[in-house]
C-alpha cells in the first residue's frame, strides 16, 4: 500500500516522456560557447593574480636591496678601518654600492638589469635639522660619520597578461640612513 501511494507521487515529479535528458541543437552550442567565455575571463584572472604576485616579490626585493646597500654603506664610510672584521673595505663610493647590490642573488630576477644610485646628504646647523646634498671637497668628504647616505635602487618589471600590452614599468625604492663609522 505504501509502496503504490509513493509510485503516485514519484509519477507526478517527472517531467513528459521523452523530454528528460534531450538538449536542442541550439542549446548545446550556447554551453560551449559559455563555457569557453567562462575559461577564458577565469584564466585570464588567474595569470593576473600571477602577474600581481610577480610584482609583489619584485618590489620586496627592490625594497629589501636598498635597505641592505644603505646598511653596508654607513659602516664604509670615511672613518672605518678595514680592521673590523666582516669590512672587505672602506670609503665607500657609488660604484661601490651598486657592485655590492647586483653581487646579491635573488631567484627569478635579473640583478644586472638594477639601477642604483647613492647621494650623501649633509645635516644643516641646529636648531631645525635638514638635509641637503653633500658635494665632497679634499677636507670634508661627504661620507663621513654623522652624514647620511640614500640608496636608490629600482628595477624594470615586464608586465604580460594575455590580450593585454606589454608594457615595462619601473619598480624602485629608496633606503636613508645615518653613516656610523
Amino acid at each position: 500500500m505504501r509502496t503504490m501511494r509513493l509510485k503516485r507521487i514519484l509519477s507526478g515529479l517527472r517531467p513528459p516522456a521523452g523530454h528528460m535528458g534531450r538538449l536542442g541543437a541550439d542549446e548545446a552550442g550556447n554551453a560551449l560557447v559559455e563555457m569557453a567565455i567562462s575559461i577564458s575571463l577565469f584564466l585570464l584572472f588567474l595569470i593576473g593574480i600571477i602577474e600581481v604576485g610577480l610584482a609583489l616579490y619584485t618590489y620586496n626585493y627592490v625594497s629589501e636591496a636598498a635597505r641592505v646597500a644603505s646598511r653596508w654603506a654607513i659602516v664604509r664610510g670615511s672613518d672605518c678601518s678595514t680592521n673590523t672584521p666582516g669590512l672587505d673595505h672602506c670609503n665607500a663610493t657609488q660604484t661601490d654600492i651598486q657592485t655590492y647590490v647586483r653581487s646579491i642573488p635573488y631567484p627569478g630576477l635579473n640583478s644586472s638589469q638594477l639601477l642604483v644610485s647613492a647621494k650623501w646628504l649633509q645635516p644643516s646647523t641646529p636648531p631645525s635639522v635638514t638635509w641637503s646634498t653633500c658635494t665632497a671637497t679634499p677636507t670634508n668628504p661627504c661620507n663621513q660619520q654623522g652624514y647620511e647616505v640614500q640608496v636608490t635602487v629600482t628595477y624594470p618589471f615586464p608586465l604580460s597578461i594575455p590580450f593585454w600590452n606589454k608594457t615595462t614599468f619601473y619598480v624602485g625604492s629608496t633606503s636613508t640612513m645615518v653613516i656610523s663609522q
